[in-house]
């Protein structure tokens, strides 16, 4: 599995290398998401997979990188090109919104 540390990330934000997709649960999402990520819960990600694109690069975040791994091992199951972000948004250093 591919996986970035949370500085490769934001160093990485902005540049159309990569679209962030977020799989906490809402109520984690409300204490703050890396800007322009997209919410997709875990538990929702297979039945809205469909919204995503198999020719885009996603990084895959969740509080601490548990979620996000079997996030980024389904996706990739599925042809997706995504990569694991290490640590998670406890990791996290960038801005929030």
């Amino acid at each position: 599995m591919r996986q970035m540390t949370p500085v490769e990330v934001q160093n990485g934000l902005g540049k159309n290398e990569f679209e962030v997709v977020d799989v906490r649960e809402v109520s984690e999402v409300a204490e703050g998401i890396i800007p322009g990520a997209i919410h997709i819960p875990l538990g929702l990600l297979e039945f809205r997979m469909n919204e995503l694109d198999k020719n885009k690069t996603y990084v895959i975040v969740c509080r601490s990188g548990g979620r996000s791994s079997r996030a980024t091992q389904f996706l990739d199951y599925q042809g997706f090109d995504v990569i694991n972000m290490q640590g998670g948004m406890m990791s996290w250093q960038g801005p929030t919104q």
